[in-house]
């Protein structure tokens, strides 16, 4: 019986054109009816996500940053509680924001700092349609100040065309230590702390949700997510997602554009079917 649920957001809760369908809404309604969370999971900013669940009219912990800061549920005034928080090493921070600047002048870096999105020029068309698509104001700052200041930066965002960020990808992981660095897309490579994980984090929630992990279900679309469907009871991989996250899941659903989510939630939730 899955008492939980652990969904990514972009390419599994979102569809290609970045909304919820009024179909996978009710589906998600429903869950909430029966008492069962549904926990999103995302490399988003908290703001990135809690506009998510107002839109859905949920309250339970979220997981952002893909593990990085885990926040629960909002209490009566609206304030949630951090949970887990795990950022990185100034040191490592500025020396990435060096490689950048100096070796990568094409790719935008962008510092996450709780619920602070820090950007060095806020009209970076990058930026521009980073914004567009999260719904959240950057704040512009000059970053080797900012990084100075030794604020906890739980993830580094670079964005640039995909053969820039291919070159970058393999830099950093030659030169940088104790950092996980992955492409979320062709063109965003995302940073966090190498102990960062989703399935670690979901681990956190576990004793506050009172359930096991053979109690979940873990749906996702993309390579970072397949750490929490192999560690779900059940794990679900979108109908758009790579081969290689397919074959890892229990089973696959439809895509993100033909209500993937909602299949999954009223196969193996609403009707307690099987595989």
């Amino acid at each position: 019986m899955i008492k939980a649920i652990f969904s990514d957001i972009d390419g599994t809760l979102l569809n290609s054109r970045h909304q919820i369908t009024p179909e996978t809404k009710t589906a998600i309604q429903k869950v909430k009816d029966r008492d069962i969370p549904f926990v999103l999971v995302s490399a988003r900013m908290p703001s990135g996500i809690l506009s998510l669940q107002q839109e859905l009219e949920i309250n339970a912990p979220v997981i952002c940053y893909s593990g990085a800061l885990v926040l629960g549920g909002s209490d009566s005034g609206g304030q949630r509680e951090t949970l887990h928080s795990v950022g990185m090493g100034k040191n490592s921070v500025d020396l990435m924001r060096g490689i950048v600047s100096t070796g990568f002048p094409g790719i935008s870096f962008s510092l996450y700092s709780h619920d602070q999105w820090i950007v060095g020029y806020r009209y970076d068309p990058w930026v521009i349609q980073e914004q567009e698509i999260i719904k959240v104001d950057p704040i512009e700052r000059e970053l080797s100040a900012y990084i100075e200041e030794d604020h906890e930066i739980h993830k580094i965002l670079c964005m640039g065309n995909p053969q820039e960020i291919n070159w970058l990808a393999e830099t950093l992981k030659r030169v940088v230590p104790g950092v996980s660095i992955y492409k979320s897309k062709d063109t965003y490579l995302e940073i966090m702390d190498e102990m960062v994980s989703k399935s670690y984090a979901i681990r956190e929630l576990e004793e506050v949700l009172h359930i096991s992990n053979r109690e979940l279900m873990a749906i996702g679309d993309n390579y970072n997510d397949i750490d929490m469907i192999l560690y779900a009871g059940l794990g679900i991989a979108m109908g758009n997602a790579p081969e290689e996250v397919k074959r890892i899941a229990d089973t696959v659903t439809l895509s993100n554009d033909e209500d993937g989510l909602k299949d999954g939630i009223e196969r193996f939730v609403l009707s307690s079917g099987r595989l």
